[in-house]
C-alpha cells in the first residue's frame, strides 16, 4: 500500500501513468471539485495541459441523499439515473434540483470568476478526484463531460475501491487507478494530509495554473 504525502503528490505519481497524453493539443484536465483539484493541478503540470475545474452535484434522493438519481453540471447539464429517478414525483426532483443548482451556480460563480464557460466540444477530459469511494461522483462526472461535449472521458485516480474501479470501466472511455486495495476502507487511508480543501485553496491553485 503507497500512501501519499498530500494531493499534490498523488496528482505528481498520477502523473507517471498518463505521460502518453503529453503533447496531446485536445487534453483538458478537470479537477473535481473539491478534492479533486490539487491532484489535478500536479496532473496538468507535467502534462502540459490546461486545467480546469468541473462542478457535478449528484441528485439524491430526498429520503436517502446517498442514494443518486442523477447529476447536475454546468451549463444546465443533467444526467439521470432512471431506476431511482421513478420512484419520485416530479415535484420531489424539481425540489431536489432547485436546491443542487443554487450551490452549483455558487461554486460556478467563485471557481469560474473570469473564465469563459466550460466547453469540452472535441476534447480528450480528464476527470481527476483524490480517490474513489463509490465512484458516483466520477460517474456522474463522466456524464456530464460527454453531455460537454468530450469526445474521450478518462478518469484518473490516485486510489480507489474494487467496485467503484470496476462501475467506472462500464461508463468511461478509460479508468487510470493507481491503487485498488482489496482492503480499501476509505481514501483518506492513503493520505498523510488528507484536510478538507476549501473554497480558497481551489480558487488559488486555478489561478496559479493560470
Amino acid at each position: 500500500m503507497t500512501t501519499y504525502r498530500d494531493r499534490t503528490a498523488a496528482g505528481a505519481q498520477l502523473a507517471d501513468r498518463l505521460t502518453a497524453l503529453i503533447g496531446d493539443p485536445d487534453v483538458v484536465v478537470l479537477g473535481l471539485v473539491r478534492g479533486g483539484v490539487p491532484v489535478a493541478a500536479a496532473v496538468a503540470h507535467r502534462l502540459r495541459a490546461p486545467l480546469d475545474v468541473l462542478v457535478v452535484r449528484k441528485l439524491g434522493v430526498p429520503w436517502a441523499p446517498e442514494v443518486a438519481f442523477g447529476a447536475i453540471g454546468p451549463g444546465g447539464v443533467q444526467v439521470r439515473n432512471e431506476i431511482p429517478a421513478s420512484g419520485l414525483e416530479p415535484g420531489q426532483i424539481d425540489e431536489v434540483v432547485r436546491a443542487e443548482s443554487a450551490e452549483l451556480q455558487r461554486r460556478e460563480g467563485l471557481y469560474r470568476a473570469g473564465r469563459a464557460p466550460l466547453d469540452l466540444r472535441g476534447c480528450v477530459a480528464v476527470v481527476v478526484d483524490d480517490g474513489l469511494a463509490t465512484g458516483a461522483t466520477a460517474r456522474a462526472a463522466v456524464g456530464v463531460a460527454r453531455e460537454l461535449g468530450a469526445r474521450r472521458v478518462i478518469v484518473a485516480v490516485p486510489v480507489g475501491s474494487v467496485p467503484a474501479y470496476e462501475a467506472l470501466v462500464g461508463v468511461a472511455d478509460e479508468v487510470i487507478c493507481a491503487q485498488r486495495p482489496a482492503d480499501f476502507g476509505a481514501v483518506s487511508r492513503y493520505y498523510e494530509d488528507f484536510h478538507e480543501v476549501p473554497d480558497a485553496e481551489v480558487v488559488d491553485v486555478l489561478q496559479a495554473q493560470g
